[in-house]
């Protein structure tokens, strides 16, 4: 199974690089496919590649949902 995550990008790097941030783990990813994003901005990442950008508000729904399937595996409550 594949999975595409959404992350902030919060710097563009040189070449067709930008560091982003994954629930607060910063990786270099490349953003070829997605030449207009850019710092602030939420893209899908999949295997070290933004494939499109995302709405914010969906982003953060999406992330909020990882938090509470995470949380409920380790058998707490949702933040």
């Amino acid at each position: 199974m594949c999975l595409a995550l959404p992350a902030r990008v919060v710097a563009l790097l040189d070449g067709d690089q930008a560091q982003v941030d994954l629930g607060g783990v910063r990786k270099s990813i490349s953003i070829a496919l997605t030449p207009g994003a850019g710092v602030g901005d939420y893209v899908i990442v999949h295997v070290g590649h933004a494939i499109g950008l995302v709405d914010p508000e969906e982003a953060e729904r999406t992330l909020a949902l990882f938090a509470e399937m995470a949380a409920l595996e380790q058998g707490g409550a949702a933040a």
